[in-house]
């Protein structure tokens, strides 16, 4: 007799403000160092979340224990509403997509393949709508003119879109993107950006590890600066970053100025003493 496995159902539409992952109180200890020390943050639909923060203030692991990667040590953790470790592999893949900060592949699949991997979590869901929506992934991050090239073969900034095309090919309605913009040049940063607030624009929740203030300031709904394994501050950008917070955050002074162009923006700089 067969058995038959039931199909993961997908997520249902999230509204405007619906948290799609929170983390209360958690604590995560990696050997003997104690990496997050009683973090809480909500991720909404409808707005992107930039965690920020020196090297080694557990902005990635953050970002792993809210996508259900990595297990808390202590406290709780969240996906759509439902403790982390209670949805199945299939049940997460429909509700989130993670993008890591590297992106190694050890056979020589085609841009295009790698991209169609991303669908792989809607092969027992269907519609049967991969071709259009990995040509849209790959046209929004600009990797459509490479699609047969050998992924191996790219440049690390090529590689890195080619990464995102994979995670916006999953239709999750949760990304959780780790440092998208430390490989790609000026213009490829504000493309991804871009494409993070247009995500949520249509009703997506997005969390990105960034370290350059200035991508964070212009396009994040929310800032949550990390420091030494807890949350310093969370936030709108106008009402985290300021000189003093950023400057002790960083052990390195800081100055905030309003952009003399854009209003409601900000041009955060390192002060220099030269």
């Amino acid at each position: 007799m067969r058995l038959l496995r039931s199909r993961p159902a997908p997520p249902a539409p999230a509204r405007p403000g619906d948290v799609l992952a929170e983390a209360e109180g958690v604590r995560v200890r990696l050997g003997s160092r104690e990496v997050l020390s009683g973090v809480s943050v909500a991720v909404r639909a409808g707005e992107v979340l930039a965690l920020v923060g020196p090297n080694g203030a557990g902005k990635s692991t953050l970002l792993s224990v809210l996508a259900a990667d990595l297990p808390a040590s202590e406290g709780v953790v969240r996906v759509h509403g439902r403790p982390a470790a209670q949805w199945s592999a299939p049940e997460l893949a429909l509700r989130r997509a993670v993008l890591p900060q590297s992106a190694g592949l050890s056979f020589p699949f085609s841009v295009e393949d790698v991209v169609r991997m991303g669908r792989a979590p809607w092969a027992a869901v269907g519609p049967d709508e991969d071709d259009a929506v990995v040509a849209e992934a790959m046209r929004r991050t600009e990797v459509a003119e490479f699609a047969p090239r050998s992924f191996s073969a790219l440049s690390g900034g090529e590689k890195a879109r080619v990464a995102l095309a994979r995670v916006l090919a999953q239709r999750a309605p949760l990304l959780l993107l780790d440092e998208p913009t430390a490989a790609l040049d000026l213009r490829h940063q504000e493309l991804v950006l871009r494409v993070c607030r247009e995500r949520a624009r249509a009703g997506d929740a997005v969390v990105v590890v960034l370290h350059d203030l200035g991508l964070a300031a212009a396009y994040a709904d929310r800032v949550a600066v990390l420091r030494e394994g807890r949350v310093a501050a969370d936030g709108t950008p106008a009402g985290v970053f300021e000189d003093r917070l950023l400057s002790e955050v960083y052990d390195q002074p800081v100055e905030v100025f309003p952009h003399p162009l854009r209003d409601g923006e900000l041009l955060i700089t390192p002060r220099r003493s030269i």
